[in-house]
């Protein structure tokens, strides 16, 4: 699989740029958007199928990956790292949100799950836009053997 993937590096460091905009307006840094990526793999489905061909967001490792995204979200961050500006989310109430874990309320990880695997499969889409219009589709597919 990776002879696809090595084809499209350039395109996957256009994709982040052009992608950034997106992340910056969503509910994650840039910090906990990079590690959402690092637990993610991209596929082709249906890659012998010209029509239904798309690429796609294996996102199995992601659960695994929200604790440490909670440790970003509540300060694990260095300031001034590449987590950008919007890396201070916590306004102090870091007992408060304990407490409500403790008592099984405002449990959002679920819901921060779901938003970062929708961000993924907005990625996955726009990594596919992007080899369609560079007109590399048909040769990424075809270099395709998952």
């Amino acid at each position: 699989m990776s002879n696809w993937t090595d084809r499209i590096v350039g395109d996957r460091m256009a994709v982040d740029q052009k992608f950034g905009d997106r992340v910056r307006s969503s509910e994650f840094s840039n910090q906990e958007w990079g590690l959402i990526m690092t637990a993610v793999e991209f596929e082709i489905e249906h890659a012998d199928d010209p029509e239904a061909a798309r690429v796609v967001a294996d996102t199995e490792n992601l659960p695994e990956m929200m604790p440490e995204l909670e440790k970003v979200q509540e300060g694990g961050a260095t300031p001034g790292g590449p987590g950008g500006g919007n890396q201070q989310r916590d306004s102090g109430t870091g007992v408060l949100d304990a407490v409500r874990g403790a008592l099984g309320l405002g449990d959002d990880s679920e819901e921060r799950l779901d938003a970062a695997e929708r961000l993924v499969d907005e990625y996955a889409a726009a990594l596919q836009q992007h080899l369609e219009e560079k007109g590399k589709w048909d040769d990424v597919r075809d270099a395709y053997d998952g």
